[in-house]
């Protein structure tokens, strides 16, 4: 069990400390949930409220925040401080530093120095494995991919032939990365494709065949990524699919054939991206949101949840609505829609008025 004092904590979070008592912490938790070894997590209005009851002797505040009988570490950032404390009382997963004896691992494959395999890891030819990367059971590596140092892969991730992963990556339960694209093509045009050209479709081929486009692609992930669990992200057609540094992708997310994912990214769980999307840095896309083939999403934007992109968006735009318009027009939409009921109400009000009127012109045979 970790065990921290007061001194080290405030040091570790770069924070103000005002002690009543020396406390020894041994967890982290909002302030209903402590006792008196907790420092109590109050990094809102309503956790600071809760401190003038719970059992705790010391408490992560933000600045300027002062109680007269628990000692404080005021911090300017309270998340980025969270994150710290997590960190320093995170217990990772079991890892020995051995092969176990259930795991398969073909002549050609290189293994790094450090590393953990565990029960029925299979590891493909000409593979290779980087320092200090854990591979949890039922993990499979595919002919020539390559894997970075420090990685951490839990139970049942798939990583297909040639896929590369860069250092520090994390990628959660039952991700699959290099699957072969969604890609196919009929010998007539189909109605997908006529529908687009035309607008329509005019002439249904009731014996149309559908051939598989191979993807002779992968994919490449850059360093300190996250993937989420059952994410997948498909092989490129002839390109690899690119995810660029430090971008997390929560669970659930799928990501085309093609696409090019910039760095620092933030991709949130149910996230649908058709094939060759191309994404800048630094955008995040909320949950359910979902991004037709071919568009590009410019750096420093937000897609906010359940938007339904059709084109793409230049950079720092915020986009909602489904089709996916800036938010300026979205709401600028809402307003009108405002005052179409208004002026809906106001016409049925008059509504007997301009019958009257229209009966009477018809009458005098004017109309």
């Amino acid at each position: 069990m970790a065990k921290y004092t007061l001194e080290q904590l405030a040091q570790l979070t770069n924070g103000i400390l005002t002690k009543k008592e020396d406390v020894e912490i041994t967890k982290v938790a909002p302030p209903k949930l402590a006792d008196v070894n907790t420092l109590a997590l109050a990094m809102n209005e309503e956790e600071i409220e809760n401190l003038g009851s719970c059992k705790a002797k010391a408490a992560l505040v933000p600045l300027g925040v002062n109680f007269e009988n628990i000692s404080t570490i005021e911090v300017e950032r309270p998340r980025l401080a969270f994150m710290k404390l997590l960190n320093a009382f995170y217990v990772g997963p079991d890892a020995p530093r051995e092969i176990h004896p259930t795991a398969v691992i073909e002549p050609t494959a290189k293994i790094g120095k450090n590393v953990s395999i565990g029960a029925n890891v299979y590891i493909s030819n000409n593979a290779e494995i980087g320092d200090n990367t854990v591979l949890k059971p039922n993990v499979y590596i595919g002919k020539e991919a390559k894997i970075g140092s420090d990685c951490l892969f839990h139970p049942g991730v798939n990583i297909g032939d040639f896929v590369q992963v860069g250092n520090r990556c994390i990628i959660h339960h039952g991700a699959s990365l290099g699957a072969d694209g969604f890609s196919f093509v009929t010998e007539s045009p189909n109605n997908i494709e006529q529908a687009r050209k035309e607008g329509a479709i005019k002439e249904a081929n009731a014996e149309v065949k559908v051939f598989k486009i191979p993807s002779l692609g992968a994919v490449t992930v850059g360093d300190d990524v996250e993937i989420g669990a059952n994410t997948t992200i498909d092989r490129g057609t002839i390109e690899n699919t690119i995810i660029g540094d430090q971008t997390k992708i929560d669970n659930l997310v799928m990501i085309g054939h093609n696409c090019k994912i910039g760095k620092a990214c933030t991709i949130v769980s149910q996230v649908g991206i058709a094939g060759s999307c191309i994404i800048g840095d630094r955008v995040v896309i909320a949950g359910q949101a979902g991004l037709k083939d071919h568009v590009e999403i410019g750096d420093d934007s937000i897609i906010l949840a359940k938007a339904g992109i059709t084109k793409s968006f230049p950079k720092k735009s915020v986009v909602m609505g489904a089709p996916g318009v800036l938010r300026k027009d979205f709401i600028k939409r809402l307003k009108y829609l405002d005052e179409a009921e208004v002026m809906v109400q106001k016409y049925k009000k008059y509504q007997h008025l301009l019958e009257d009127y229209e009966k009477f012109l018809n009458e005098d045979g004017k109309i």
